[in-house]
């Protein structure tokens, strides 16, 4: 399905999760147990669309059991559905287009639903972004210290030859940062603002450690 500013809904289902990141082209496998979300599948997947909007919580103190949402978030259509043995979800989503909270509602259905708009991020829609500014060698070296610091895998073949979008959107989501920098990696407005952020976070975490992997 091709999404527009058209066709995208005005109100979609979100999904508070803290840590848990997508990006637009990228894809995050998510494990589903709590009832009021196997309900969020079921009904998303009996819509045209099949979004999912998903959105960190604010910082506050623990004992809110409802804490307020992040104002941005970005919304992932369903495109691989499992049912275990157990009753879980295993479904994997793909990111569409990030949003922007206008309202949200608790209605008859046990999860939220907000009234979002897609017009600042239009750009998401288009063809993956590129960075002509991007020094792989010197990025990879950066990376490199930074995963062994925090005794991290990958295949390091792939990562020479990622595309930049994949590899910075990639990593964002799946290194150990924390949810307000995740955050902030997800509002960036530009791939060469993400990759400068994705950066300046590994720098200052070896900076800031314990003296193993810090840059020279």
């Amino acid at each position: 399905m091709k999404y527009t500013l058209s066709n995208l809904p005005d109100t979609i289902p979100v999904f508070p999760l803290m840590g848990a990141l997508v990006l637009p082209r990228a894809r995050l496998p998510l494990n589903i147990f709590e009832p009021r979300y196997l309900q969020m599948v079921d009904d998303a997947l009996k819509t045209d669309h099949r979004l999912i909007g998903m959105i960190q919580t604010r910082d506050v103190p623990s004992d809110i059991s409802d804490p307020p949402l992040q104002k941005i978030g970005c919304a992932g259509r369903i495109t691989s559905f499992t049912e275990t043995d157990d009753g879980r979800y295993l479904i994997s989503i793909k990111g569409i287009s990030r949003y922007r909270i206008k309202e949200c509602h608790k209605g008859f259905a046990p999860y939220q639903t907000a009234d979002v708009e897609w017009a600042d991020f239009e750009r998401d829609l288009g063809d993956e972004q590129t960075d002509s500014s991007f020094d792989r060698p010197k990025f990879l070296k950066l990376l490199e210290a930074y995963f062994e610091a925090n005794e991290l895998q990958t295949d390091w073949d792939d990562l020479k030859e990622a595309p930049i979008e994949i590899l910075i959107n990639s990593l964002s989501m799946m290194c150990p940062f924390a949810p307000e920098e995740q955050q902030a990696l997800l509002e960036s407005p530009c791939i060469k603002t993400r990759r400068e952020t994705v950066a300046t976070l590994m720098e200052f975490a070896l900076r800031s450690g314990d003296g193993e992997g810090q840059l020279q």
